[in-house]
C-alpha cells in the first residue's frame, strides 16, 4: 500500500486562496518603493491596493460552486482586510510569520511573533522558505531549528502551520539539465522538493498545509504527496502560483486535482498583479475600482474552473 493511498483529507471541500501576503515585492513592483521604505503616499496606495484584490476576492466567494474561499495577507499592508475577514465574512485566513525579503527564515515582529498570531487568530499561520537539499548545511541547520520552534509554538496555541516552500536551484543542478529551467522544474524539483520536506519532518516541522510550486507531471506531483504524509505525518497540500503564465498555472491545477492530498491552490500575482497595475495608472476613479474588482475575480474564478477533482 503506498504513502498516497493511506491518505485521508484533512479538507471536507478544496481550499482557493487569493495570496496577497507580499510586501517588499509589492512595493518595489507596483509602487516605486525605494530600499523597502515607503513613503506615506505610497504606504496608503498599498493599502488601498490590498483592499480592492480583498475586494474581488469576496466578489468572486459569492460565486463558488465548490470549495472555500481562502485569503492570505499580511499585518503590514493589510490589517483592515485582516479585520474584515476575521469579522465579516467566511473566508479562510491566513497571515504570514516570516519577515519579507530574507533569503533565510526569518521572523516577523522579532520574539513578539507569537503574540501577534495569537491576537489575530487567523485560521493558517504562513512561513515562507527557500530550502534546497544542497544549500550551505549549517544554515540549513539553523533554519530547520528555528523553524521546530515557530512549529512547536503554532501547535501549542492551535494555529495550525501553513509552510511555502521554494526549493530554487543550485547553479550545479541548474548545469545538470543545460541550464534549462523547465527541465529543472520537470525532472529534479520533484524529488528535491520530497527531500526538504523529509528534513522538515525529521525536525519535527508539522505543517497541516504544505504550500508547494507546481508540477509538470503526474509522478512529479505523487511524489511530494507521498512524502508529505511519510511516516504517519498528517498534512494536505496546495499548489503555489509562482506568478507562473495563466497556461501554465491551469497544467499545475489540472495535474495538482488529481492526485490524493492535493487540495487546493494559493494564486496571487497571476490573478491582481496587472488589474492593479492598470488601477494605479488610471484616474483611480470609482469606474476604475469596479473593472479591477471585476478582472480580479474573474480571474481568480478562472483557476477555480480547473480545479475538478
Amino acid at each position: 500500500m503506498t504513502a498516497t493511498s493511506r491518505w485521508r483529507p484533512r479538507h471536507d471541500d478544496p481550499l482557493m486562496i487569493m495570496a496577497m501576503d507580499h510586501r517588499d515585492s509589492f512595493g518595489k513592483t507596483l509602487f516605486g518603493v525605494v530600499n523597502d521604505q515607503p513613503d506615506a503616499k505610497q504606504g496608503a496606495a498599498m493599502r488601498s491596493a490590498k483592499q480592492l484584490i480583498f475586494e474581488g476576492l469576496r466578489a468572486a466567494a459569492e460565486r463558488l460552486t465548490i470549495g472555500r474561499a481562502g485569503l492570505l495577507v499580511d499585518e503590514q499592508y493589510g490589517r483592515a482586510v485582516i479585520d474584515s475577514v476575521a469579522r465579516r465574512t467566511s473566508v479562510v485566513l491566513a497571515v504570514p510569520v516570516e519577515a519579507s525579503g530574507h533569503e533565510w527564515f526569518t521572523l516577523a515582529f522579532g520574539d513578539e511573533w507569537l503574540e501577534h498570531v495569537e491576537r489575530i487568530r487567523p485560521d493558517y499561520a504562513k512561513v515562507l522558505v527557500r530550502d534546497n537539499p544542497d544549500f550551505d548545511a549549517d544554515s540549513r541547520r539553523k533554519q530547520l531549528s528555528d523553524l521546530a520552534v515557530v512549529s512547536d509554538g503554532l501547535r501549542k496555541i492551535g494555529v495550525p502551520m501553513l509552510y511555502e516552500l521554494l526549493v530554487p536551484a543550485t547553479p550545479a543542478q541548474l548545469g545538470s539539465v543545460g541550464g534549462d529551467t523547465d527541465r529543472y522544474d520537470r525532472d529534479l524539483r520533484p524529488a528535491l522538493v520530497a527531500r526538504v520536506i523529509a528534513d522538515n519532518q525529521i525536525h519535527e516541522v508539522r505543517p497541516a498545509l504544505w504550500k508547494v510550486e507546481g508540477f509538470d507531471t503526474v509522478e512529479g506531483a505523487r511524489q511530494v504527496a507521498e512524502q508529505a504524509v511519510a511516516g504517519g505525518h498528517i498534512a494536505d497540500l496546495i499548489v503555489l502560483g509562482r506568478d507562473a503564465p495563466a497556461d501554465r498555472l491551469d497544467r499545475w491545477i489540472d495535474i495538482a486535482c488529481g492526485v490524493p492530498g492535493f487540495v487546493g491552490f494559493a494564486i496571487g500575482r497571476s490573478i491582481w498583479e496587472d488589474p492593479i497595475r492598470d488601477y494605479e495608472a488610471s484616474d483611480r476613479g470609482r469606474q476604475a475600482a469596479d473593472e479591477a474588482r471585476a478582472r480580479i475575480a474573474e480571474r481568480y474564478l478562472g483557476f477555480v474552473e480547473h480545479w475538478r477533482p
